[in-house]
C-alpha cells in the first residue's frame, strides 16, 4: 500500500475465530461434525477441518472435490475460509471402499493421533504468521467420544477444547448412567429365569 496503512482485511482475519474441528474417524460422526463445522462457519469461524488421511481420500473421490475448489459440491460451495487438513490414523493400509476395523481405530485413535495432532495444529499456527487469510486457531472442537487424542495438544498450546457429541442426547444420557447401573446391579437387564436379555 502506497499510504502506509494497513489494509481492513488484516485486522478481520487476524480476529477472526478460528476452528480447528476433529470428528471420531467414522462416516456419521464425520458427517455430524462436518455440519456443525458449517453451522460454526456460517456464524463468522474460520474452520478447519481434520480428517484421517483414508477418510479424506474416500472423502474426496465420493464428492468430486479436491482440497482447494469446493465449487463443485453442494454443502461446501460458496464457503470461503472452510479447509481441510489430514491426519495419519495409524492403522496399515485398507480397501479404500470399506469401512475400518473399528476395535483397531478406537485404539488407534486413543495411541496415535495425539502428536500429529498436536504438529499439525502447531504448524496452522506457524503459518498464520505469514498469512494474512489464516487466523491462529483460537479454539479446538472434538468429537465427544476421542477427546483424550487432542486434550493434551489442546492444553500444551492454551487453545480452550470443545466437546462435541454427535450422537442423540438420550444416547449420551445412557451412556453416561451406563457404569451406576451396572454397579448397581440394573443392568444388564435379566428375564424371568435370570438369564440375560
Amino acid at each position: 500500500m502506497a499510504s502506509g496503512k494497513t489494509p481492513n482485511y488484516y485486522y478481520y482475519s487476524r480476529s477472526k475465530p478460528h476452528a480447528a474441528c476433529i470428528p471420531f474417524p467414522s462416516q456419521s460422526h464425520i458427517k455430524a461434525m462436518l455440519k456443525f463445522a458449517k453451522l460454526l462457519h456460517q456464524k463468522g469461524f474460520y474452520i478447519t477441518f481434520v480428517n484421517t488421511e483414508f477418510n479424506q481420500k474416500r472423502f474426496l473421490k465420493t464428492t468430486c472435490l479436491d482440497d482447494h475448489d469446493h465449487s463443485n459440491n453442494l454443502f461446501l460451495r460458496g464457503l470461503s475460509d472452510f479447509r481441510f487438513e489430514t491426519i495419519p490414523d495409524g492403522l496399515p493400509p485398507s480397501d479404500p471402499d470399506s469401512t475400518q476395523d473399528i476395535p483397531s481405530l478406537c485404539d488407534s485413535t486413543r495411541r496415535n493421533f495425539s502428536a500429529p495432532f498436536l504438529q499439525l495444529i502447531k504448524k496452522i499456527n506457524e503459518n498464520s504468521k505469514a498469512s494474512i487469510n489464516v487466523p491462529y486457531v483460537s479454539c479446538i472442537v472434538s468429537d465427544g467420544f476421542m477427546t483424550f487424542a487432542v486434550e493434551s495438544a489442546a492444553q500444551q498450546l492454551g487453545i480452550p477444547l470443545v466437546k462435541f457429541f454427535s450422537i442423540a442426547a438420550c444416547g449420551l444420557m445412557g451412556l453416561r448412567q451406563y457404569r451406576p447401573l451396572l454397579e448397581k446391579g440394573l443392568v444388564p437387564l435379566k428375564g424371568r429365569n435370570h438369564k440375560l436379555i
